[in-house]
């Protein structure tokens, strides 16, 4: 007797919950053989996207809020529950991109470092960005970092559990909260990278990732006026111009990252506190002199 086989339907991780598009639209998740479904994912629409955005700027005061030592403690629990699942993300990523068991575990622990490194910078990134200002006048003058607000991801096909983290750490230190649109061809690896979240000290809202078309979704990054700056990752010149594009109507910042493969040494490619520059604004205050 034949058994049907009923693929997974994987939903989105928007505010802390996990539920399915509104359209109810699908797409397939294909093993590395481009044949064979392994699971369903769900197709992100503009709604879906919206929803993501109330979502996030709603946490945004409160994460932002939080000390640098509290911020830098709660990413260093999401590497350790990270680190506690390796072979299972090891073994999704290959499942996807091909049974190359050693390099997915090295992207793993290439995670995992980057996710410790950024933990490391939570407390120490405003003293090393900030100044106090020489001025001519009886002023004391300081500037200082501040988040940015709402960030929008775009993540790139390879390498696609340590690119989302190479994107996402940089923008939770400074106190940003973030809408990550994951790898399009490889986005099994989001999901249970989203149950951790879920499981870890990460308030709702912070972190919200959509699986989906980067041909629908990126023009609504682009355009949409509550999100405050993009970090694409993507590689894709197309996609590039689109972003420039449509930003030009809201004056949003873009930066066009491109992200090195995890490497074999200890420390992880991506842990440079100048990728945190690019979604934090600079701050001045004057301050009179008293007398």
């Amino acid at each position: 007797m034949n058994t049907a086989s009923v693929p997974k339907t994987c939903k989105l991780f928007i505010g802390g919950a996990f539920p399915r598009t509104e359209s109810g639209r699908t797409l397939p998740a294909y093993a590395a053989d481009g044949r064979t479904v392994l699971a369903r994912i769900c197709r992100a629409s503009r709604k879906d996207l919206r929803d993501a955005v109330v979502a996030a700027r709603k946490a945004q005061p409160g994460w932002a809020a939080r000390t640098g030592y509290l911020r830098g403690q709660i990413l260093y629990r999401i590497a350790e529950l990270l680190s506690a699942r390796a072979d299972e993300l090891a073994d999704t990523i290959g499942r996807s991109a091909g049974p190359r068991l050693a390099a997915h575990r090295r992207e793993v622990q290439a995670s995992v470092d980057c996710l410790l490194s950024f933990a490391g910078w939570c407390d120490k990134f405003t003293q090393i960005a900030g100044s106090v200002n020489p001025v001519s006048t009886p002023h004391f003058n300081f500037t200082r970092p501040e988040p940015t607000g709402v960030v929008g991801l775009v993540c790139p096909d390879e390498f696609p559990l340590f690119s989302l983290v190479a994107l996402l750490a940089p923008a939770l230190v400074p106190g940003n909260t973030v809408i990550a649109l994951v790898s399009e061809r490889h986005p099994l690896a989001a999901i249970p990278f989203a149950e951790i979240l879920a499981a870890s000290d990460v308030p709702p809202g912070t972190v919200n990732l959509l699986t989906g078309l980067r041909s629908e979704l990126v023009p609504q990054f682009a355009t949409h006026l509550d999100i405050n700056a993009i970090v694409d990752g993507s590689g894709d010149p197309a996609l590039g111009r689109i972003l420039q594009e449509g930003v030009a109507t809201n004056l949003k910042r873009v930066t066009l990252r491109t992200l090195p493969p995890p490497g074999r040494t200890s420390r992880p490619p991506t842990a440079n506190p100048d990728w945190i520059r690019d979604t934090v604004e600079l701050k001045t205050t004057w301050h009179p002199v008293g007398l």
